[in-house]
C-alpha cells in the first residue's frame, strides 16, 4: 500500500509539471503580441513666481513642520521649562506636575510674551502678504526682524561674540546686521544660562528645608526614616503658603519685560 500511494503521488507530480509547461506554452503568443506601454511621465513644475497663493501654501506647511524647532530656538519657551523642571525636582514631587502640564503652560506663557513680536509680525509681514504686495521669500525676510530684534534683547554679547569668531565674520556696526545663523544659537546659550541661574535659586530654600529635617531626624535618632518622607510635605505647604507659583510665573514674565 505504502508503494501504490507513493507512485500516486509522482503521477500526480508529473500530470501538474505538464499542465504548467503546457500553459506557458499557450500564454507564451499572448505576452509577445501584447504592446509595450510606458509608464507616464509624471510632469514636476514649480509654480511661478508670481503664483503667491501657492507659494503662500509651500511656505505655510514648510512653517508646520518646523513649528516645534521654532518654537524651542526663537521664543522664551526654553527658559520657562527649564525653571519649571529645576522647580519640580528641587520640590520633590517626582512627576507632579506632569511633563504635559509644565509643557502647556510653557507654551501659553510663551504665547503671553510672543503676542506683541507676532502682532508686529502680522503687520510687517503677513498683512503685506494677503494683499500680494510682497511675495512669500520677501514676507520671511520681513517676518526675520521683529524675531531677531526681540533675540538680540536677551542673548548675551559672550554668546553673539563667541559664534561671530567661529562664523569667520567680520565684527557688524550693530547688533541687528547680524545673520540668524548667529542670533539663534547666542540666544538659545544665553537662555539656558538665564534658566540655570533661576533654578539654581529656587533650589536654595528647599535644599535648606532638606539639610534641618535630615539634621533633626539624625540627631533623634530616627535613622530607619528617610528624611525625604518628612521634607516633601514640608516643602510643598511652604511653597503653597508663600503663593509660589504666582511668584515664579511673575518673575519669569517680568524677566522679559
Amino acid at each position: 500500500m505504502i508503494a501504490t500511494a507513493s507512485m500516486r503521488s509522482r503521477s500526480i507530480a508529473a500530470i501538474s509539471k505538464r499542465f504548467f509547461a503546457l500553459a506557458l506554452l499557450a500564454a507564451a503568443p499572448v505576452c509577445a503580441a501584447a504592446p509595450q506601454q510606458a509608464l507616464p511621465g509624471i510632469p514636476l513644475k514649480l509654480p511661478a513666481p508670481s503664483d503667491t497663493t501657492t507659494w503662500t501654501i509651500v511656505v505655510v506647511l514648510t512653517l508646520l513642520t518646523v513649528l516645534p524647532a521654532l518654537v524651542l530656538s526663537m521664543t522664551p519657551f526654553v527658559r520657562i521649562l527649564i525653571v519649571f523642571h529645576f522647580l519640580r525636582q528641587a520640590l520633590g514631587t517626582q512627576n507632579t506636575p506632569s511633563n504635559q502640564t509644565l509643557m502647556g503652560l510653557a507654551l501659553f506663557l510663551t504665547y503671553f510674551i510672543m503676542q506683541p513680536v507676532g502682532l508686529q509680525i502680522d503687520r510687517v509681514a503677513v498683512d503685506p502678504l494677503e494683499h500680494h504686495r510682497v511675495t512669500a521669500l520677501q514676507a520671511l525676510e520681513l517676518a526675520s526682524d521683529p524675531l531677531r530684534d526681540f533675540m538680540l534683547k536677551f542673548a548675551r554679547e559672550k554668546e553673539l561674540a563667541l559664534l561671530t569668531e567661529i562664523a569667520q565674520l567680520n565684527r557688524p556696526q550693530q547688533p541687528s546686521e547680524l545673520p540668524m545663523r548667529v542670533v539663534i544659537p547666542a540666544y538659545i546659550l544665553s537662555e539656558m544660562k538665564v534658566g540655570f541661574q533661576i533654578g539654581a535659586v529656587l533650589y536654595l530654600p528647599f535644599m535648606v528645608v532638606d539639610m534641618v529635617v535630615a539634621a533633626v531626624t539624625t540627631s533623634v535618632g530616627m535613622l530607619q526614616l528617610p528624611p525625604v518622607i518628612i521634607s516633601t510635605p514640608l516643602k510643598i505647604l511652604l511653597f503653597v503658603v508663600a503663593d509660589g507659583w504666582n511668584l515664579v510665573v511673575g518673575s519669569l514674565l517680568k524677566s522679559f519685560s
